[in-house]
């Protein structure tokens, strides 16, 4: 099918429904367990799970079954390391011993993974523009009426009665 992909119901409610679209209100919604970090991760890519993980569920946006897409993520994190890393070790630009030059193939890796890397990053609100078009509640406070009918209505009288 031609197009964008559909955003999840949950993203357009935390932006404010900006294109005033109906909502989706039989999606499902899955369990917001914390999902564990898979053991057959490479450990950098365990290291940036720990060092993303909470932060992504404590927000609201990750849940069990995103466990495959966060894990997408490292990995791609991981590789996106390591062929930097060697690109920093050697150079961008190669000679072969009949002295032609060539692009190390670890940038090209780099590139790939990078990409990956950025697209998984997109998906799970992890960039700045991202994050720009979510607006989050903390665990466990359910909108009040006034924050469903005020928000974002900067100096509104009703709002200010509803605070005091």
């Amino acid at each position: 099918m031609a197009g964008r992909n559909p955003k999840p119901t949950v993203l357009k409610r935390l932006q404010g429904n900006p294109g005033k679209r109906k909502l989706n209100r039989a999606e499902p919604m899955p369990d917001d367990t914390m999902p564990d970090c898979p053991d057959w991760l490479r450990a950098e890519a365990q290291a940036e799970w720990s060092r993303v993980v909470i932060a992504l569920h404590e927000c609201g946006i990750l849940t069990n079954v995103d466990r495959a897409a966060l894990a997408a993520y490292c990995q791609a994190y991981a590789r996106w390391r390591e062929a930097e890393e060697t690109v920093a070790k050697s150079a961008q630009i190669l000679k072969t011993s009949e002295g032609s030059i060539y692009i190390n193939p670890a940038l090209g890796a780099a590139s790939m993974a990078l990409k990956q890397l950025y697209a998984f990053a997109v998906q799970l609100g992890m960039t700045p523009s991202a994050r720009s078009r979510i607006a989050v509640q903390p665990r466990g406070k359910e909108p009040t009426l006034a924050d469903v009918l005020f928000a974002g209505a900067q100096g509104s009288p009703l709002k200010e009665r509803v605070k005091k």
